[in-house]
């Protein structure tokens, strides 16, 4: 379930959101890349398990560990993106990845709704 208010976000995101939109740029942790533009994302808390940046070691794909994430940056339309790459499709989702270090996933764009979700906590605000 999908619900957008400032009320809702957590004491370590609070300063990045400014009338429900992401009040900063954001950016990808690791290399810094462009994401998203300031005032281009609505706050959503939608809970999602997303698989960890970084599994371990020889681990199969029915090995992926996960963790359940709550905090998102809904993008409405996947042009809205500044640099963003899409992984293949696994039932009714692509996981979205740095467009130019390739890491990842920092969300998942659901198919049948074309909408984008990137956790705040897998990405920069500067």
């Amino acid at each position: 379930m999908e619900t957008s208010s400032e009320s809702s976000v957590g004491k370590e995101y609070s300063e990045e959101v400014q009338n429900d939109r992401n009040k900063r740029t954001i950016e990808c942790k690791f290399c810094n890349s462009l994401i998203l533009q300031p005032l281009s994302a609505s706050f959503i808390t939608n809970q999602f398990s997303l698989p960890l940046m970084k599994q371990a070691n020889g681990s199969s794909p029915d090995e992926v560990v996960a963790e359940e994430l709550a905090d998102f940056w809904k993008v409405d339309d996947m042009l809205t993106f500044e640099n963003i790459g899409f992984s293949h499709t696994v039932k009714e989702i692509k996981y979205l990845v740095c467009a130019d270090c390739e890491m990842g996933p920092v969300g998942y764009h659901d198919i049948p709704s074309k909408k984008s979700y990137v956790a705040l906590s897998r990405v920069k605000h500067v």
